[in-house]
């Protein structure tokens, strides 16, 4: 294992590459198991002011939950604050899943963005910048996508994502469009998933609505971990695509990060 991680760890730049692991489902069905997971660059909130990075404990919360596909986000690599670890890199060894980290912006010494994980070949990697207004306090967010070859010749689009936070919803509102606009022409089967930080009934999400079909519509809280009472994590495929939503469910996960992880099951119909 020491050098099978000292491998991945050597051929990685910055982290935005893949193991290449060809882990495809033995019994090649098409119903796949999705997380989102905003990180917290896995800094657990009760520890938050020791600054105690635990990427071991978002590798537990992870692989308890079997997932085929991963969208995190709040990602380090190669930061001061997470001990200049690509928590990517990391991450991956750890499950023994392929990877593709989205930066989005400089921090610390490092990079900061979201990323992939996939029990499946991926390839086509791509991270497009989201837009955002001239306010100075705005940060640049991103959406990161990959192919993933969920059987043997079925692929699909698997994409990772994180919008505004602040106050005001403009910049969710014009990254929400800048989504749809991007997957509009799309042709393979597509998932997009990650922290929106929006709640249904919001104006960003009846624009992401307007394209994607989340996997629930009474979607259980997913912030604050403890007594939750927002929903701003999403899962949702392109409206049209031949997807069954197995389920939905929010993961009691109270110590690894800020938000509590998301699970859906889905079915791509042959």
């Amino acid at each position: 294992m020491k050098l099978y991680s000292f491998l991945i760890l050597s051929i990685c730049l910055l982290g935005a590459c893949s193991p290449k692991i060809n882990r495809q489902a033995e019994s090649n069905s098409n119903v796949m198991r999705i997380m989102s997971y905003n990180l917290h660059h896995c800094n657990p909130p009760s520890k938050e002011k020791e600054g105690l990075i635990d990427v071991d404990a978002i590798a537990k919360a992870i692989a308890q939950q079997k997932p085929d596909l991963v969208a995190l986000q709040e990602v380090d690599v190669n930061t001061k604050r997470s001990g200049s670890i690509n928590q990517a890199v990391v991450l991956a060894t750890k499950l023994k899943m392929n990877f593709y980290f989205g930066k989005a912006i400089d921090h610390d010494g490092g990079d900061y963005g979201v990323a992939i994980l996939s029990r499946f070949p991926l390839s086509a990697q791509q991270t497009f910048m989201l837009p955002k207004n001239s306010d100075a306090k705005a940060e640049q967010r991103v959406l990161a996508i990959a192919t993933a070859e969920i059987a043997k010749g079925v692929f699909i689009r698997f994409a990772s994502t994180h919008l505004d936070a602040q106050r005001p919803e403009d910049n969710r509102i014009l990254q929400a469009k800048e989504i749809n606009r991007l997957t509009a022409k799309e042709t393979l089967p597509l998932i997009v998933a990650g922290d929106l930080n929006a709640a249904p009934g919001s104006e960003s999400i009846k624009i992401f609505d307007s394209n994607f079909t989340r996997t629930c519509t009474d979607c259980g809280f997913t912030i604050p971990v403890i007594n939750p009472r927002k929903t701003i994590d999403h899962i949702g495929f392109k409206t049209g695509n031949p997807f069954k939503v197995v389920s939905h469910e929010v993961i009691p996960e109270r110590y690894a990060s800020d938000h509590l992880p998301i699970v859906a099951v889905l079915e791509l119909k042959k």
